[in-house]
């Protein structure tokens, strides 16, 4: 692995690709490339037909320049060093200090490599790829570029975040932490779990910026007398712990939720209280309905459902044409039209 040291001191542990993957990778970019060459080549040829062989040749000088050199510089530009050789070999090239690429690398890289690679057949860029340390042709050397792996197998260590001092834990549980973008906490995660190999003086004032952002971010200032590291971490700290109640612990202390199966019951409660609502209003309706009938026989059971029929009935006195009378009356009251 390469360290490479940015301007803020940080130590980026880069893995240069080395010779077996970068020819993997030329050489499925030079099929592509002549690929495309000849289908170029074609096609201008069948265009330049009519015109004579100095012209043709030119064309064909043009041709090769642009897409063997061009094409290569363009991909590399464009897609920030991932030409498609090296998409598939999971390689990039990168600038000496971990940045991207620009245009000028890309055009050193693709001028020497016509020496290198297409006019010698690949020899001068291996022996200078297996003589550097990093792997590194003379073109990288030139454009000051490097190589570089970005799918490396996991090595299944993941670095922790360091714990904040006991005596700051649950100090900032009521800091408001919804304005702080995931770009800032990605940077406090990178410096916490970095620290230990950065230079004091330049680890302080780096974590000072950044404590100085959470605080513009939060709105709260940080409490007199304690580091930004320590501040840091304590913030970072009661973020995890409140994803960890999120999570696994549900709501907090006095936070009212309501209880899907208590709704479900208490709508079932409702339903039942309106039903006996229900019942008690039609046997209102049914004393309401045997009320005026007074000397009738059977008009009684009709309203109260049975219970008003032995009082109904006690009281009758009269024959069948009282009987049908009181009939035609509970009909009435019931709220159906008599039949006619």
């Amino acid at each position: 692995m390469s360290e490479l040291v940015t301007g803020d001191a940080v130590v980026l542990g880069l893995r240069p690709a080395r010779l077996p993957s970068r020819a993997l990778a030329s050489a499925i970019d030079l099929a592509v490339t002549f690929v495309v060459f000849i289908v170029v080549s074609v096609v201008l040829g069948i265009a330049s037909a009519a015109l004579d062989e100095a012209a043709v040749a030119a064309i064909g000088v043009a041709s090769f320049l642009l897409v063997l050199i061009g094409g290569p510089v363009a991909v590399e530009t464009l897609s920030r060093g991932r030409s498609l050789g090296k998409l598939a070999c999971g390689l990039r090239v990168v600038r000496d200090d971990g940045g991207p690429i620009r245009f000028r690398h890309a055009l050193v890289r693709g001028a020497m490599g016509l020496v290198e690679i297409l006019l010698t057949f690949g020899a001068v860029a291996s022996i200078a790829s297996l003589v550097s340390a990093r792997g590194r042709r003379i073109g990288d050397v030139f454009a000051g570029t490097l190589v570089i792996r970005e799918r490396v197998a996991a090595t299944g260590r993941s670095v922790a975040v360091p714990p904040p001092p006991p005596w700051l834990v649950g100090r900032f549980a009521e800091l408001d932490l919804s304005g702080v973008p995931d770009e800032l906490w990605s940077a406090i995660r990178q410096y916490l779990t970095r620290m230990q190999q950065l230079d004091p003086g330049v680890g302080r004032s780096i974590a000072e910026r950044l404590a100085g952002e959470l605080v513009a971010r939060t709105g709260a200032a940080a409490p007199q007398g304690v580091p930004a590291a320590a501040f840091l971490a304590a913030v970072v700290h009661e973020r995890q712990s409140r994803d960890a109640r999120r999570v696994f612990a549900g709501p907090r202390a006095g936070e009212y939720v309501e209880d899907p199966v208590a709704r479900m019951t208490a709508g079932a409660g409702g339903l039942g209280a309106g039903a006996g609502g229900a019942g008690a209003a039609g046997a209102g309706a049914g004393a309401r309905g045997s009320g005026p009938v007074g000397t009738g026989g059977s008009v009684g059971g009709t309203g109260s459902i049975g219970g008003g029929s032995a009082g109904a009935g006690s009281r009758s006195g009269g024959g069948g044409a009282g009987d049908d009378e009181q009939r035609r009356g509970g009909a009435s009251s019931a709220g159906f039209a008599p039949p006619g």
